[in-house]
This record gives structure tokens, C-alpha cells and sequence, in this order.
């Protein structure tokens, strides 16, 4: 299995072993040696975008992306080299997992620009403006990949029914695109009371690690057993 590991925070450590550390770089960290220790044969690809940021789209961009492959020139087939190797990291993982604080309300920018880059006409999802009924469609459907997102907040009630949960635009704002393009199946940790550093922060994080205990067995159970399926239905299906 391909496993493809995103940290996006501007704090290059983890709060686990830097005193001004990331929590979402603990929790991202954590939930591979998690995974590691049951299934050391996998392969783990990390992008650290909140230290090395991709490239925002530009207008070149948007040119060379709505121009047909074929008829692309050198100039924007470089303009959109970033953005094709993105895509092909994310194409070639059945599970994504996604580290993001959240800075204003929101995912912080690079991961923001990542996201930009790999939402691409032809590649992550189809237009067709003479197809019937919709006329996009996710490209990346029906291959059985999940989404992990681990967050960390200043303050508490930024979940689901909770006091602050119509602020958060976290989670929502990654979610959504991603299943624009076909990955629709998402498990959420979160750690909270980041700004209070009391301990109310250190129960979060307590929490937050014990969700990771349970998630990460789950998962690992879970995506064998639909590939362990599909597997079977392909045999039988090839007779």
C-alpha cells in the first residue's frame, strides 16, 4: 500500500519534542509509526508543504491546463511540471493523510496552493459540457483510496455541532475538492485549546493520541479487507 503523508504547518517541529512544535506534525508523525509498526512493508511518500510550498496557479497555469496535451508547447507543459507530479504522487496512494492547522478560520496557504495544483481538468476530474445530465465527473473514484485529516485549533467548539463549527472552514475546505476528484471517505482528528496551553490542550492531546490508537487499526483493517474483496471479484470476474 501507498500512503501518501501532507504536513502543512509553518512550525517546522513536533509538540511532542519541541516546546513550539506542530501539532498537526505529532499527530502526522504519530499516525505513521502507528501505521509503520503493524505494516512496515508499505510505502510512505511525505510532502512537507508548509516548508517547501508549491508554486500558486497562475495564470499560465490555467492557459497550459485548458489546452489540449497535444497541443501544449514547452513553456506550458514546464508550468504545469509541478502540478503533474503532484497529481501522480496523489494517483499513485490508496490513502492520504492531510496535517492541517488551522490559521484564520482556514487551512494554511501552501496546503492551499497543493490543492490548486492537483483539482486539474483531465487529470483529477472530467468536463464535458455535452455529456448528459452532469458534465463533470471525478477521475479518481471507485479505487477504494481514503482520506485522513489531522487538525489542531486555537479554540474549542470548531466541530460538528459545536459553538464554533460555522467558523471552521478546515476540514470542509479540504474535503470537498478532494471528493470533487473521487475521494469521498474521510476519517477527522483534531486537537484543540492550542492558545490556552492549559490543561484542557494537554486532555485534547491525550485524545487526540488515543483516537489515533483506534484509527489507525481500523483503517489497516478496513482498506485490506475491500482490496482482499476486489481482488476476489477481479479473479472470479476473469474467470
Amino acid at each position: 500500500m501507498n500512503i501518501l503523508c501532507i504536513d502543512s504547518s509553518a512550525r517546522p517541529g513536533r509538540s511532542d519534542r519541541q516546546a513550539r512544535g506542530s501539532h498537526t506534525r505529532r499527530l502526522s508523525a504519530g499516525f505513521i509509526e502507528r501505521w509503520r509498526a503493524l505494516r512496515p512493508q508499505d510505502r510512505v511518500v511525505h510532502r512537507d508543504v508548509g516548508l517547501h510550498p508549491p508554486a500558486p496557479v497562475t495564470g499560465d497555469w490555467v492557459r497550459a491546463a485548458f489546452t489540449r496535451p497535444e497541443q501544449r508547447d514547452a513553456g506550458m507543459r514546464e508550468a504545469l511540471g509541478e502540478s503533474d507530479a503532484l497529481i501522480d504522487e496523489l494517483a499513485e496512494s490508496q490513502l492520504v493523510v492531510i496535517a492541517a492547522p488551522m490559521y484564520n478560520f482556514g487551512m494554511p496557504a501552501p496546503l492551499k496552493a497543493w490543492i490548486d495544483n492537483i483539482v486539474r481538468v483531465g487529470r483529477t476530474f472530467g468536463f464535458d459540457r455535452n455529456r448528459a445530465g452532469e458534465p463533470y465527473w471525478p477521475m479518481l473514484a471507485g479505487q477504494g483510496r481514503r482520506l485522513v485529516l489531522l487538525s489542531a485549533r486555537g479554540d474549542s467548539g470548531y466541530g460538528a455541532g459545536g459553538r464554533l463549527a460555522h467558523l471552521n472552514h478546515v476540514e470542509d475546505g479540504i474535503a470537498v475538492p478532494l471528493a470533487y476528484l473521487g475521494i469521498d471517505r474521510v476519517d477527522r482528528i483534531a486537537v484543540e485549546y492550542d492558545e490556552f496551553a492549559d490543561a484542557r490542550l494537554a486532555a485534547s492531546l491525550a485524545a487526540a493520541e488515543r483516537e489515533l490508537d483506534a484509527l489507525v487499526p481500523r483503517l489497516i483493517a478496513e482498506m485490506i479487507g475491500e482490496a482482499d474483496t476486489a481482488a476476489t471479484a477481479d479473479r472470479a470476474a476473469a474467470g
